[in-house]
């Protein structure tokens, strides 16, 4: 798949192939910017206040200011879906400490940002969640602030692709025998049929808005989910896995290092997380996600 035609940068609505980048911006010097992924279903943004505050925490953790793009946000994505005709997809956005002409570290005093956002139509609810994917586990090797949601993404870039080398979907990071996350969602593992297990909030982890979505669904059906450190002989040997992020919402995880994960197919937890989910999103699962049905 691939971006849809119309993008905006700095100011204008243009062609993706005419968009051009200062070869000075921050951005692209040195990864100083923030970016945040909406998903977009039956043409509604999800969770959008919730991705508009984490993106908010983030530039004032990277001292990009925002007060000059708050009230503009939202009906810059509602333009570019419209202009694009996306009505199942995602929205990119990046903020940048913009660009003055040089490679400074420091930079001006204060930094006038740079905005760039495309989207794309993607299926959602497709092959991936119903049969499940591969992954790999992979050191993790990011900088301290991972719970920034910055373009300093080289250390996940590298971890994909070495899972596809291995021929497998995504990568597991993990540290001093410990997991975080995978490279661009977070984990959660199955402990038994009434309790789920994801990593605890803190430096070490993303906030996933999606992560956060589902712990309200399953504290609503009275799941117990456990926020925690998960070791990785834990996760090796759980008896289901999954992911949940902005483009894949909940993935299970059906192979890990080339064995199966419980028993090499999506397991029943996972099933009920997606379908309290995918019901949340407004989604037809008779239409969308049959398979919900079989378990």
């Amino acid at each position: 798949m691939q971006p849809a035609d119309i993008v905006y940068l700095n100011g204008e609505y243009v062609k993706k192939d005419e968009a051009c980048l200062s070869p000075f911006d921050r951005g692209f010097l040195f990864a100083h910017a923030a970016y945040e992924v909406t998903a977009v279903f039956g043409g509604k943004l999800i969770d959008f206040d919730a991705h508009m505050a984490r993106l908010v925490r983030t530039l004032d953790g990277i001292d990009i200011p925002r007060d000059v793009l708050a009230e503009r946000l939202k009906s810059l994505h509602e333009e570019l879906i419209s202009l694009n005709g996306v009505t199942e997809g995602f929205v990119y956005l990046q903020v940048t400490g913009g660009a003055y002409g040089r490679r400074d570290f420091g930079g001006p005093e204060t930094l006038v940002p740079g905005l760039f956002l495309f989207c794309e139509t993607r299926n959602l609810i497709g092959d991936k969640a119903r049969y499940g994917v591969s992954a790999i586990t992979v050191e993790d090797q990011r900088w301290k602030r991972r719970d920034y949601k910055t373009t300093q993404l080289l250390s996940q870039a590298l971890a994909y692709r070495e899972a596809e080398r291995g021929g497998a979907f995504g990568a597991i990071l993990h540290e001093d025998g410990m997991v975080t996350e995978a490279a661009s969602a977070n984990l959660w593992v199955v402990r038994d049929a009434e309790t789920l297990v994801t990593r605890n909030l803190g430096r070490q982890i993303l906030p996933g808005i999606t992560r956060q979505s589902v712990l309200d669904h399953m504290g609503r059906i009275g799941m117990t989910v456990e926020e925690r450190v998960i070791t990785l002989d834990e996760l090796k040997t759980a008896r289901e896995v999954f992911t949940t992020s902005a483009t894949g919402l909940v993935l299970p995880v059906v192979e890990l290092d080339g064995k199966p994960v419980g028993v090499g197919k999506p397991g029943p937890v996972t099933r009920r997380v997606q379908g309290q989910y995918y019901r949340g999103i407004g989604a037809d699962i008779d239409a969308r996600a049959p398979w919900l049905n079989e378990v």
